[in-house]
């Protein structure tokens, strides 16, 4: 039975009916020694595309050097794990492609690269559209918690006022409706709060599955939610600040950009009023640097070593009254750590604060 798995005969067969895209590459001609049936149909490749002595170039250009340093890491390692990046045959349409290979010694003299190739082009785009509008999702609410907190709080302390200087002159009835109105404010907020933690906590709860995104075309999107009609409900000013157009970074972009969502959101309850937010990325030879910078209050001396900790005495409501229960900046450190990054601050009294977080390239 076993000879029979292993002839040849039973490899094609088994090739041929799986409709995987298979592919044997030589490392030696640089050309493709072996294309599946399937490859050829899925991604229309020619025979001349096939036996073509420049294969990098049909690669996108914006990942041809990602491809390369994985090609190298692949023939030094014997194998890698699986990568997605964008090809660019001629005539076509920009595609997606999810590539598994491994190295395999034919001979002492021959070496070939085999794996197959998954089109994954639709996957992609939908995945990039959820996560998009899941982007939008977790800043609006950041937004809307930190603009709406303020009037209740005020309305609060006022219904409270108020119904103090009624106690011995004002009508049961006037006194009755005021403490309807503290009560219904005081519910609000704690709907507020309630609804904000709740949407953070679930998002630490589960694991990161990491891919290779540009960052900067992340961290614009979820910017924009700030800066464009959103903008109007704040008035601090957010900006993006980047070293260059496009740096790539392995990461969960759901929880990762909750990460960033939640220290712009901080840095807006610690900022007045015409103050700055400011994100930045910075790509590092073998590391990239975000940072979030604020022109706020900034964070006193005696919280600094505990800011990291769960449930840290260091939490504080925000100049408009916006409260916190400690969490967010444990489940930050936790996330950043599961990208296997890092993350500290600096920040001294009236003068702002500045968060740091660094991401391995890969």
């Amino acid at each position: 039975m076993s000879s029979v798995i292993t002839s040849p005969g039973f490899c094609r067969a088994l090739i041929k009916h799986t409709q995987q895209a298979f592919f044997a590459f030589n490392t030696e001609s640089q050309q493709f020694t072996y294309l599946s049936p399937a490859f050829k149909a899925i991604f229309n490749i020619a025979p001349k595309i096939a036996a073509s002595d420049t294969w990098l170039a049909l690669v996108h250009r914006e990942d041809q050097s990602y491809v390369a340093e994985k090609y190298t890491e692949l023939l030094e390692q014997g194998i890698t794990k699986s990568i997605e990046f964008r090809i660019q045959l001629p005539g076509q349409a920009e595609q997606w492609v999810c590539i598994t290979s491994s190295l395999w010694e034919e001979s002492p003299e021959k070496q070939l690269i085999i794996g197959h190739a998954e089109e994954i082009t639709v996957q992609r785009q939908y995945s990039d559209n959820l996560k998009k509008f899941s982007n939008k999702k977790n800043s609006i609410p950041n937004i809307l918690s930190h603009d709406l907190a303020g009037p209740l709080g005020m309305i609060q302390s006022l219904s409270s006022l108020l119904a103090e200087q009624l106690e011995s002159n004002g009508s049961e009835e006037t006194q009755a409706l005021i403490r309807v109105i503290e009560r219904s404010s005081q519910q609000g907020s704690q709907l507020i709060r309630e609804f904000i933690n709740q949407e953070f906590l679930e998002s630490s709860q589960t694991k990161i599955i990491t891919r290779r995104v540009n960052l900067v075309a992340k961290f614009r999107e979820t910017l924009e939610e700030y800066q464009g009609t959103k903008g109007e409900l704040i008035t601090k000013r957010v900006e993006l600040l980047t070293s260059q157009q496009e740096i790539y970074g392995e990461i969960d972009d759901n929880k990762f950009l909750q990460v960033i969502n939640n220290l712009i959101s901080n840095a807006i309850k610690f900022t007045p009023d015409g103050g700055v937010i400011t994100v930045s990325i910075e790509e590092e030879e073998s590391s990239i640097l975000v940072k979030v910078a604020d022109t706020g209050v900034g964070i006193p001396e005696q919280y600094h070593a505990t800011l990291f900790d769960k449930f840290t005495p260091a939490r504080r409501s925000g100049l408009q009254g916006e409260s916190s229960v400690g969490l967010g900046m444990s489940i930050i450190k936790t996330i950043v750590e599961w990208h296997r990054g890092k993350i500290w601050f600096e920040s001294q009294e009236n003068k702002g604060a500045t968060f740091y977080i660094r991401l391995p390239k890969e």
